[in-house]
């Protein structure tokens, strides 16, 4: 059961001092959000029809039941899922306004671009984690090889000559490309996209040889009998995936960093209203069809307190610049 003993009593706080000051009518709004007729928005860096863009739309259609008002999708696709997160700091910490993004959004593009329109800290709230899925390795079955170590021999034997595809420079398969590439010692050419699905088709046609991909598409991509996936980049299997072994197992270490989706709003959000999302959000994403919408991507769903989710947000991003800093990664 989460405890939210700590966010209640600075709830109590901040309305003892609202009265005093004659401000208590706004934090009661707060706590009797969401206002009837007016609709949340949930805003995803990524296109209609995508795998980020599919969980946010279940999720935003269960919380608008649990709420009982109309929860929208406002897909702003561009820079690296930054035009999104923007967006979301800019807008009034009301809790009408909130940001589905991936890990990448806070913990890697602060360590790869040199322009990034926020604070992954200062200007959001944290509200709670939606999923958890890793990137996985896919080859093209054009290459001889059914595990990591065959593929790191047919790389070194064809030194120069093999490429590899990521979702664009400075995206998490781009770093993982890079590790890996550093990892194993081999040479092979980084060709950046302009997003996952483009990536995808080149490696399905045999045009890229491998690529770092989301499980979800990971999943797409193999059923067309074109690719295979060698291994999955996080500590444990997936169910989704269960006899695709982890780098570990296969003897690679160091290649299983976090990889998540989560829900933010803006800075300064009124407590109550951040644990009043906070806890339909749990609802929403323990419901059954939920999860198994989210395990048939290749995720699984689940919700943290804001606190957890504050600690898992600067925890990854700290383990995301130490990979970008070891890689040598230059910002984009």
């Amino acid at each position: 059961m989460k405890d939210f003993s700590g966010t209640r009593r600075a709830l109590g706080l901040a309305l003892g001092a609202a009265a005093l000051w004659g401000t208590a009518p706004s934090l009661v709004q707060a706590q009797d959000f969401p206002v009837r007729g007016k609709s949340i928005r949930i805003v995803v860096g990524f296109t209609a029809g995508g795998g980020t863009d599919a969980q946010a739309r279940i999720v935003a259609q269960k919380l608008g039941e649990v709420l009982g008002t109309s929860v929208i999708v406002d897909n702003k696709p561009g820079a690296s899922t930054m035009m999104a997160a923007s967006e979301v700091a800019r807008a009034q910490p009301d809790g009408y306004t909130m940001l589905y993004a991936p890990s990448s959004t806070m913990a890697q593009n602060p360590h790869t671009f040199n322009q990034v329109p926020y604070d992954p800290f200062k200007d959001f709230t944290p509200i709670s984690m939606g999923g958890r899925g890793p990137l996985v390795l896919s080859v093209s079955t054009t290459v001889p090889a059914n595990n990591v170590k065959e593929l790191v021999a047919f790389v070194k034997a064809n030194a120069g000559k093999v490429s590899y595809a990521s979702f664009g420079a400075g995206t998490s398969s781009h770093i993982y490309g890079e590790a890996f590439v550093k990892k194993t010692g081999t040479d092979a050419v980084h060709i950046p996209y302009k997003g996952g699905s483009d990536a995808a088709k080149d490696l399905i046609a045999g045009r890229v040889q491998y690529m770092f991909d989301s499980a979800s598409s990971a999943i797409i991509t193999a059923g067309t009998g074109k690719v295979k996936v060698l291994a999955v980049a996080a500590q444990a299997r997936i169910p989704a995936l269960p006899d695709v072994p982890t780098f570990a197992e296969q003897g690679f270490e160091g290649l299983d960093l976090p990889s998540w989706l989560g829900f933010y709003g803006p800075a300064n959000m009124p407590a109550a209203v951040v644990e009043k999302l906070n806890t339909a959000l749990a609802k929403v994403l323990a419901m059954p069809q939920v999860q198994e919408f989210y395990r048939n991507g290749g995720y699984e769903a689940g919700s943290t307190t804001p606190q957890e989710f504050t600690k898992i947000t600067r925890t990854t991003y700290d383990q995301w610049g130490a990979m970008v800093q070891q890689v040598g990664l230059a910002k984009q």
